[in-house]
């Protein structure tokens, strides 16, 4: 995949991942709209971008899990921007926690995790196999291959990340779709400093079970990775290389590997 005069959406693109995402699309050539919850951190991202001058850039506000609000900006995108090439699926939400968490949470959770994904395909795939290409960038989360202590929502919703990328990949890949899924540990960003800050039992410990599990990279250094594993079209994308690992010995000794993390569970308790 060439980035230069591609046409990018990304998703949860007002700050972290997806703004430093789309900065680097921009430097490398492509002209993107970035969509988030959060319409002014979009149009300040965008903003800057049109600034440098090299690539037009566009924002829109709204929520990514509302399949009317994808089409929206799929359909501002074509008619502004032209057709689109890569969609970057990466809006996130850290909602809920443990066994108490209400539905009304786990809806918000598997919405903006895992359905947005599943609703911007249904809208780019059939598209993308007409004209013989296209990009979709998952962003999961290495507890999308392992787990995330402290936080049901988020694992099991980044786990079905991982599994409809995969799908995706498996059933589309020979008509023309490539298909990456991102699975970092610890990116300095507002939804790792704070996402996981409630009063609720637990939330600490989710939070603390990432800062403390390796390096905590730059949202900077996530997107370099991330251009670099597209170029070569790789479908897993670990800018902490040590999840490989972290993933082999799950495969090759289940019941250990949980044993390891109930350790790291009560060690996290213990010193909160």
């Amino acid at each position: 995949m060439q980035i230069a005069e591609k046409v990018a959406v990304v998703t949860g693109g007002g700050a972290g991942i997806g703004a430093a995402l789309a900065h680097a699309l921009s430097e490398a050539g492509a002209s993107v709209l970035v969509a988030d919850l959060d319409a002014e951190s979009a149009t300040s991202v965008a903003a800057q971008i049109s600034a440098a001058g090299s690539t037009r850039a566009l924002s829109f506000g709204g929520d990514v899990s509302d399949p009317e609000v994808l089409e929206e900006i799929i359909g501002r995108a074509e008619a502004e921007l032209g057709p689109v090439d890569i969609f970057f699926a990466n809006a996130g939400t850290t909602a809920g926690l443990g066994l108490d968490t209400p539905d009304s949470q786990w809806d918000v959770a598997l919405g903006v995790n895992v359905l947005a994904h599943v609703r911007a395909a249904r809208l780019l795939v059939p598209k993308w196999i007409e004209r013989g290409g296209g990009y979709f960038v998952s962003t999961a989360s290495a507890a999308g291959l392992l787990t995330q202590i402290g936080s049901a929502t988020y694992s099991v919703s980044k786990h079905a990340a991982v599994g409809f990328a995969e799908w995706l990949s498996v059933t589309y890949g020979d008509q023309g779709v490539a298909v990456s899924c991102l699975c970092p540990m610890g990116v300095e960003t507002k939804l790792l400093r704070s996402g996981f800050q409630t009063d609720q039992p637990g939330a600490s410990v989710a939070a603390s079970a990432v800062t403390s599990a390796g390096a905590v990279l730059s949202p900077a250094e996530v997107a370099t990775a991330v251009l670099a594993a597209m170029e070569e079209e790789k479908f897993l994308i670990l800018p902490h290389p040590e999840v490989l690992d972290f993933y082999r010995n799950k495969g090759s000794d289940y019941d250990r590997w949980i044993g390891g993390m109930r350790r790291y569970q009560r060690h996290l308790m213990s010193n909160p």
